[in-house]
């Protein structure tokens, strides 16, 4: 016969286990928007002030991968980290 649990046991709840405070939230996703432009910006920069004397195909493809940096900055900026 199968015994069957009435009251199952609950996980007890811990510190960690409490979702971040909006203001936090923000506050990273705001960081992370900034440094992934700053890369975008640096690359752009770097490409065409320094690296297109050596090699303008590496130039190129530094702009390139800028080019992508945005969007996706842009939606990790606006998902959420858990509420």
């Amino acid at each position: 016969m199968e015994r069957e649990d009435r009251h199952p046991v609950e996980r007890p709840h811990r510190v960690t286990d409490v979702p971040l405070a909006m203001s936090e939230r923000l506050r990273i996703r705001r960081r992370r928007y900034l440094i992934m432009m700053g890369v975008c910006l640096v690359l752009i920069l770097l490409a065409w002030n320094v690296v297109r004397f050596w090699s303008t195909g590496a130039a190129v493809v530094m702009s390139v991968v800028a080019m992508f940096i945005p969007p996706v900055a842009a939606i990790m900026a606006n998902r959420d980290l858990g509420a």
